[in-house]
């Protein structure tokens, strides 16, 4: 088969494969999202296999249809479906032998649909949470009624932060905890107040159900919960009651799992330390209550998924319920480390190692067998889009179990990327990689583009991206780094560039580009690019207020002023006071200083910048006041606005946007890389 270079319109032909569930008989449902072109969006239906991938087969008909989960005996899959606008609960009787399901029930019509569910171990009760108003007159009106009313007088906000980045505006509602009784169809209410619930887990005797919230911990405490750096684990009785109270309000918890006896709660969470850049730490607690103990208090690792890559489809999966007694280890978790996402399994004792293994690969979402003998995880790998593998916990061995990309990625030319380290003269080990174009012979010399990636707290892998495989097939060498500041190095590692913004991460990104010029005589060092998105694209911004040797640069969804930032973000004064270090009351000359902006009149390099109009993380009015800064001083530059498109554009925005962004970057890359040829 002729193979052909990756260009950006191969987005619409990929297979993005997540959120498997296995059955008791060895059944793995999944999502298969793609891409509908002709509609411009996104279609999800659910299918599943066998343990050993044969007979992959669509199981759902929908086009909207995603969170598969097997009932505990494996009789029933629940799913979320899009009914009317919202995603509702919905469930079908699974015929083992014919591999199909039986007509689907509808098992919701809650107002603003349904977030997230999850089956009681005794299967007769599903949790659920949903968006709600404390207003009952609201709930219960109509709702174009409403509306119009609404907009005859102005909004009304009390909140420290009253947006959210993919939510827009605070609409007054709060995600509260519902469960639902499947042979009477009963709805139950659990909770109520003026607070959001999360991550529901049931206990092993389906008597009550463990959420995470931020709540004040005592009535002296500040009630700002926008403020609050803290969550708690609750526990509220299915039968009702209050919620108790069960951790002492001194971690950010993300995640958390029943132990299989149902005494302890095992806890994914930050002790803030170190703002965003503090490690997500492992931590068990008594379900009676009391102070969360950390476990494996020596490992030096983020543990969850803190990747970033534009070919995943859904959020990393959350810790399934642990054993103790499974051999040798029996709670697992997903790790950051070394530009790589692992599964580690973890022993009571607090010993652990990895389960998955791979030197270029990101296990994005895993679910536990209910023997708890293997694992099924979705993964990409340097050359593949991700897909199903049946991982064994004892051996490690791995079989592919889903090939829903590889006809498609067989007509096309990839090349995986190269690893390569070097010492920082302060003495950082910086870790990158290196992809060149495919075919790429060395006879003549290529540009080379350095991509940055956003956080600061994030890591970049050596997994395949659409992003960069583009830019490669341009005939660019392409290259990212994992600068200070970067998950998966260690704590002190992470947490290096705060407070010096364009300190040492700035010196780790220029010294990589000195590492690779002087490794590799074929990187034309007169034809440089620069480009990154959010932090990344805050650092692209300062690369070419500094220097000049950049012939081109690209910048995305970035910051370009601290000060203005710091009220228009979602997270402006969390990111702004942690990793700047002020706020403009008090240090407006410090972010002034670090601020792009005040250096934009020096940029002589030609700027592109692209930008989602509805952007609530890094607000568009950050691209604004770079480019008429630039225009004003007669640069040359281009703004390229996103209608409806958040700061996941590159990630999960409408398809047809996502292909203009690749192409609008190819283009201004190759005006100024490619001139002479």
């Amino acid at each position: 088969m002729n193979k052909r270079p990756i260009q950006p319109e191969d987005l619409y032909g990929y297979q993005f494969i997540s959120q498997p569930s296995i059955s008791p008989s060895g059944t793995v449902a999944y999502v298969n999202q793609s891409v509908d072109r002709e509609n411009n969006k996104y279609i999800t239906h659910i299918r599943a296999a066998a343990m050993d991938g044969s007979g992959d087969q669509r199981l759902t008909d929908g086009e909207q249809d995603s969170a598969p989960q097997w009932s505990p005996d494996g009789s029933r899959l629940a799913f979320l479906r899009v009914a009317r606008g919202v995603k509702q609960l919905h469930s079908a009787m699974f015929e083992q032998a014919a591999g199909s399901l039986h007509p689907v029930v509808q098992h919701t019509e809650v107002k603003h649909g349904v977030d997230a569910f999850v089956w009681s171990p005794d299967g007769r009760y599903i949790a659920f949470t949903s968006r709600v108003s404390l207003d009952a007159a609201r709930e219960e009106a109509d709702t174009e009624k409403t509306k119009e009313q609404a907009n005859r007088k102005g909004y009304a906000f009390d909140r420290t932060t009253p947006k959210a980045e993919g939510r827009g505006w605070w609409d007054g509602l709060y995600t509260h905890l519902f469960v639902l009784e499947l042979d009477s169809g009963n709805i139950a209410s659990l909770v109520s107040g003026t607070w959001d619930i999360s991550s529901p887990v049931w206990s092993p005797d389906s008597e009550a159900v463990s959420f995470v919230s931020k709540q004040p911990y005592s009535e002296s405490a500040s009630a700002d919960l926008d403020l609050l750096h803290y969550s708690d684990v609750y526990t509220v009785r299915r039968s009702g009651g209050s919620p108790v109270k069960i951790t002492d309000s001194s971690l950010l918890i993300s995640q958390m799992a029943y132990s299989a006896d149902g005494g302890q709660l095992a806890l994914l969470a930050s002790d803030r330390v170190y703002g965003s850049g503090s490690h997500q730490r492992l931590y068990v607690v008594s379900t009676e209550g009391g102070k969360p103990v950390r476990l494996a208090p020596e490992l030096d690792m983020q543990l969850g998924n803190a990747a970033l890559s534009d070919m995943k489809a859904a959020a990393p999966s959350a810790i399934p319920s642990f054993n103790w007694e499974y051999s040798p280890f029996g709670l697992f978790v997903l790790g950051t480390q070394a530009g790589c996402v692992h599964v580690y399994g973890f022993h009571a004792d607090g010993s652990y190692r990895a389960v998955t293994h791979g030197q270029e690969k990101d296990v994005y979402q895993y679910t536990l067998a209910p023997d708890g003998s293997y694992l099924v995880v979705a993964a990409l790998t340097s050359e593949r889009p991700g897909e199903l593998y049946r991982v064994d916990i004892e051996t490690g061995k791995e079989q592919q179990l889903t090939r829903r990309n590889e006809e498609y990625m067989n007509s096309l030319q990839v090349r995986a990327p190269e690893r390569f380290y070097f010492e920082s003269t302060d003495g950082m080990e910086i870790h990158g990689w290196l992809l060149l174009p495919p075919g790429h012979v060395f006879e003549k010399k290529i540009p080379l583009i350095l991509q940055i990636h956003g956080g600061p707290h994030a890591m970049y892998t050596g997994t395949f991206s659409h992003e960069m495989q583009t830019l490669a097939a341009q005939g660019n060498a392409v290259m990212w780094v994992n600068p200070r500041g970067s998950m998966g190095y260690g704590q002190y590692f992470a947490k290096a560039c705060r407070g010096d913004f364009a300190g040492g991460d700035y010196r780790d990104l220029m010294e990589a580009v000195d590492e690779l010029l002087s490794r590799y005589d074929f990187l034309d060092e007169s034809r440089l690019g620069v480009t990154g998105g959010s932090y990344g694209g805050a650092m692209t911004n300062w690369i070419v207020a500094h220097t000049h040797r950049f012939r081109a640069a690209v910048t995305q969804r970035s910051i370009s002023n601290w000060l203005s930032l710091y009220g228009t973000s979602d997270i402006g004064i969390s990111y702004v006071e942690g990793v700047i270090g002020g706020n403009p009351a008090e240090h407006a000359e410090l972010l002034w200083s670090r601020s792009p902006l005040a250096h934009a009149h020096r940029i002589e390099t030609p700027l592109l910048i692209l930008h989602g109009e509805n952007d609530y993380r890094t607000p568009i009015t950050q691209a604004e006041e770079l480019y008429t800064t630039l225009k004003r001083y007669g640069k040359k530059t281009r703004l390229i606005r996103f209608p409806g498109s958040n700061h996941s554009l590159l990630k999960s925005g409408k398809p047809s946007l996502r292909v203009d962004s690749y192409n609008q970057v190819i283009w201004w890359f190759n005006q100024y890389l490619h001139e002479k040829e």
